[in-house]
């Protein structure tokens, strides 16, 4: 995909025209001037969804000097070298209690209407009047937050989206000595080394504008109200040529209401903000436990006891992250930095080490607090990004096979140390790109515990030399233990994944390949270094156990199964035209029950499962893809793989939110529908193909009174959201 290092000037310039040329289309395609039906139209995307080959235009064209692919130019590194900078901890959010009486306004179940002056470049976009109202979320009793009174928020939480700008207060949630010796007193200027340009305020849109990438804490039986404001710029043009200043955040796989899940088509406007209102429970509490006295189900007390839960304890999630959803806007705006980390603890999950109750685990920790420790469990934000000639964050529209950068950096930072003790770490690992995939291993080869496949802990622990493939929203969480080196010594994180393109990846290299340098992607090789810099101040105390947290009885009966085939050629039945669609174009789609192959709607439904029911879905794709599947709000558990148990392997034999289907394959996943309802969606975490456009939209009807009636579809503008019938519906 890239030029080797070595490219001829004249190679290198002609692939940068061509990167221009793109650029200028890309950036009238990000600021509405054009639509892909324009494209499309133009001749620029080919029938199947591809950039034509039009020299000047795409870089992958025969070059007019030489008979071969002219490639992409690297980006520029500024002289940055690996592992020169110390790896940043993720930036922990501030939590406030009581955000009933301390928020202002005031939370509340239904959305707040009170109308605000828009901003004049807000309304040129989006005519319609001046007027519209503070919050984004659909207004109603439909979009209330279920299930209010019984969870109300205990915590709250405020963020904002906004452009780059310099950390001021950084809070990564242990001493600097545990932090590879940053100063959290010192300013943090959002860049990725260094040696690196400042990113300009609209190149990056993180929350609260800052790096490194933020972490949420929260706790079971501790509801969250998570306030999110949008102050990206009210001009979408403002956005340095890709993004879209439109948002909905998706917790990920939170178990709770539609209205709260980051709904792809329940977006939000500059100058607004968005209540989300996740309960924190365990599935399964409306049945399952319901006297709440199994303390597996349970959570901290905070003061080394439990409170117990209902629900099955079984159902427990620990790593997850939250994330834009924009519909057609994904890839972009999550790569522009809308991505955060979130821990959940539990009875089972602590995170503290020293507790021996009989119950929790006693993982990699610390032991200073109750629950929440930090000191040896560490979030990666793994990401491959791109940079201009003027360093400044890149991205392509028009790479619908999935866009790939050639700078690997961790919780935003370009190859970076981490200094650690003696002693064993828990490292909740997270595939924070847009299609790159990765496999991880230790650079000697050494073995290290797996311990987590997405937000779950697995059945039982394994001894891995090294990760399976992490599709984009994957989580692995995996337990290394530094005693087997000496002070001083280093070992570092590698990825063994080569891709040629977004498709798929196209070899897994050995180690000795991976390390020999040679590889043509740039994202191949060592991308962190861990320095064991001393013996631990305390005895480590922490536990792997063999025995994790089992999966969740299947005894209900099935009482319906479907097949959805993941593919190109997608055709749209709906319309796509419009300031804000709610139907899109691209090579990709969703094949329903033997059906059509449709491009994304979030009008039409595709499917509608029963409340209180369990469903087998068959999921395949064919050709030499490999998609890695997100189905929201339930999780599945993967029963066969190509028709056989036999081929699923240990480290995906507990529950999953993420299921990689692999070039031709097909997998069933067993699927429970309880406690919630709402309309959800299911799509492919390759979020360039999500955005072109491998979506679907599912609704379950969210009372225990079984109904099909499909909820009425949100049409958000920044005077109102307004509401249109379901144009098209599946069974």
């Amino acid at each position: 995909m890239y030029l080797p290092p070595d490219a001829p000037a004249k190679r290198i310039q002609e692939a940068e025209a061509a990167r221009r040329n793109r650029q200028d289309i890309v950036r009238a395609l990000s600021h509405g001037e054009v639509s892909r039906r324009d494209l499309f139209r133009w001749g620029l995307f080919t029938v199947t969804g591809g950039l034509a080959l039009k020299h000047g235009l795409h870089p992958f064209v025969s070059s007019a000097y030489a008979a071969v692919p002219t490639g992409i130019p690297r980006s520029p590194l500024f002289g940055a070298l690996p592992f020169t900078q110390p790896m940043p901890r993720a930036d922990l959010l501030a939590r406030t209690a009581n955000p009933l009486t301390t928020m202002v306004p005031a939370p509340r179940a239904e959305s707040n209407q009170t109308l605000r002056t828009l901003d004049p470049a807000l309304v040129a976009a989006y005519p319609g009047g001046n007027q519209g109202p503070i919050e984004g979320r659909p207004p109603g009793p439909m979009w209330s937050h279920q299930r209010w009174n019984e969870f109300l928020p205990r915590v709250g939480v405020e963020v904002t989206q906004q452009g780059a700008k310099t950390l001021t207060t950084y809070n990564p949630g242990v001493p600097a000595k545990l932090n590879s010796g940053i100063n959290p007193a010192a300013p943090i200027a959002p860049r990725f080394h260094p040696l690196m340009p400042v990113q300009q305020p609209n190149s990056v849109w993180t929350f609260n504008g800052t790096v490194p990438p933020k972490l949420l804490l929260g706790r079971y039986g501790e509801p969250i109200l998570f306030r999110h404001h949008n102050r990206l710029p009210a001009d979408p043009r403002q956005n340095n040529g890709f993004g879209r200043h439109t948002l909905t955040t998706h917790e990920h796989n939170g178990h709770h209401g539609a209205e709260n899940d980051g709904f792809t088509g329940a977006f939000f406007f500059p100058g607004q903000f968005y209540d989300y209102h996740w309960p924190i429970v365990h599935a399964g509490f409306t049945n399952i436990n319901t006297a709440a006295t199994d303390p597996r189900c349970g959570t901290p007390n905070g003061s080394g006891g439990i409170t117990k839960l209902p629900g099955d304890w079984r159902e427990t999630m620990s790593s997850h992250w939250f994330h834009d959803h924009m519909f057609e806007h994904t890839a972009e705006n999550v790569y522009k930095g809308n991505a955060a980390l979130f821990n959940l603890y539990s009875a089972l999950d602590r995170g503290n080490e020293a507790i021996n109750d009989g119950v929790n685990l006693r993982l990699p920790s610390g032991r200073a607090k109750d629950w929440g420790n930090l000191d040896y469990d560490v979030n990666l934000m793994l990401a491959d990004k791109a940079f201009n000639t003027q360093g400044q964050l890149a991205f392509d529209l028009f790479d619908t096979d999935g866009f790939l950068g050639d700078v690997m950096t961790v919780n935003l930072a370009y190859k970076p140390y981490f200094e650690v003790e003696r002693r064993k770490y828990r490292f909740r690992l997270l595939n924070g790109g847009v299609a790159r995939m990765f496999k991880v291993a230790l650079s000697d080869g050494r073995p290290f515990y797996l311990i987590a496949n997405d937000g779950n802990l697995l059945p039982q622990r394994l001894t891995v030399a090294s990760t399976d493939l992490m599709g984009v929203g994957e989580r692995y969480d995996i337990v290394i233990d530094f005693t087997q080196w000496t002070v001083g010594s280093k070992v570092h994180l590698v990825n063994l994944a080569e891709h040629n393109d977004g498709r798929q990846v196209h070899r897994t290299l050995s180690l000795a390949q991976a390390l020999a340098g040679s590889d043509r992607d740039p994202g191949v090789g060592r991308f962190l270094e861990f320095r064991i810099v001393c013996n631990p101040a305390q005895p480590d105390v922490s536990q792997v156990p063999l025995n994790l947290i089992e999966n969740p009885a299947l005894t209900q009966p099935v009482s319906r199964t479907r097949v959805f085939e993941f593919g190109r050629g997608a055709n749209q039945t709906l319309p796509t035209e419009g300031t804000l669609p709610t139907a899109s174009e691209g090579p990709w789609g969703i094949r329903t029950d033997g059906g059509s192959m449709l491009a994304a709607a979030f009008s039409r439904v595709s499917a509608q499962p029963v409340y209180g029911t369990r469903e087998i879905w068959t999921m395949r794709t064919s050709g030499g893809w490999d998609h890695p599947i997100h189905t929201h709000f339930e999780e599945g558990i993967l029963l066969t793989r190509n028709g056989s148990a036999a081929q699923v392997p240990p480290w995906e034999r507990g529950r999953k939110d993420v299921f990689r289907l692999r070039p031709g394959g097909e997998i069933q996943i067993s699927m429970q529908f309880r406690d919630w309802g709402g309309m959800f969606v299911q799509h492919c975490h390759t979020t360039t193909h999500e955005d072109h456009a491998m979506l679907l939209r599912w609704d379950l009807s969210p009372g225990v009174t079984p109904s099909l009636v499909p909820l009425p579809t949100p049409l958000p503008r920044p005077q109102g959201v307004s509401f249109a019938p379901v144009a098209e519906t599946l069974r």
